[in-house]
């Protein structure tokens, strides 16, 4: 299999698997789909790292496979590829991808897909379908622009240049840049963290922020003040308020 899902401490990594680079071929994509949604039944799984190994995160798609597809092909693929990444955008958990080396392509799509993206300091980030005469096809004109602005995002697609470590964490294309050797231990903790939270909480504030961005700020705030009220009748608001007013912040166990 090129996707392993692999459980350890409420945390899912959902590990590339396809040597040398990662690239993302058809088998590749549909079993991303299958596990990210596996990721979001499972009950063990309270948040998901994605990584790709110590070397590479995702260099992007399969060229060669791609390149024998015709137009007629890609109509009944397209969708497909845009559902295997989206799969992993809906997961209700919270999610951080784990980024060594090259994100791509297809791979820079797969990181923008987290919640939260810690990179290596050698990290490369980039959409370079423009220069294959295309344009990103898994959701990196949506959610690019979403992240870090109309402006920036056409820099990166118009050109299809690379972006280091540096600047993405400037532009906010990555939101933490560590050492290479600390990027899944980092990962890791961070969604070890946010496992031992209150899942209906989290799953709640993802929703909210995530509706909230697609539509207008009305309807964002009517998902906000349903999931806000709802919350009421969770056990975990029981015990993180109980337990504020007796301990304080922060001491919370949940459940």
């Amino acid at each position: 299999m090129t996707v392993h899902l692999e459980v350890a401490d409420g945390v899912g990594t959902l590990r590339l698997d396809r040597p040398p680079m990662n690239a993302l071929d058809i088998a590749t994509q549909d079993r991303l789909k299958e596990l990210a949604e596996e990721a979001t039944r499972r009950e063990d799984v309270r948040a998901v790292v994605i990584h790709g190994g110590e070397k590479v995160f995702a260099a992007g798609a399969d060229i060669k496979e791609m390149q024998v597809m015709d137009h007629a092909a890609m109509v009944l693929r397209a969708r497909a590829l845009q559902d295997s990444f989206t799969a992993v955008a809906r997961i209700p958990k919270p999610v951080v991808a784990a980024v060594t080396g090259y994100a791509l392509g297809g791979g820079c799509e797969l990181a923008l897909c987290a919640d939260f993206r810690i990179a290596a300091d050698d990290a490369r980030f980039g959409q370079p379908e423009i220069l294959l005469g295309l344009i990103p096809g898994a959701g990196g004109t949506q959610r690019l622009s979403r992240l870090v602005g109309p402006s920036k995002a056409k820099d990166l697609i118009f050109t299809g240049r690379q972006v280091k470590a540096d600047e993405a964490l400037a532009i906010g294309l990555a939101d933490r840049v560590v050492p290479a050797a600390e990027v899944y231990e980092q990962a890791h903790a961070w969604a070890a963290r946010l496992a031992k939270g209150p899942a209906i909480a989290l799953r709640a504030a993802k929703e909210a922020i995530d509706t909230g961005l697609e539509t207008d700020i009305e309807t964002g705030l009517a998902v906000e003040r349903n999931w806000f009220a709802g919350l009421f009748a969770t056990e975990d608001r029981e015990r993180g308020m109980r337990s504020f007013v007796a301990e304080g912040p922060g001491k919370a166990k949940f459940v």
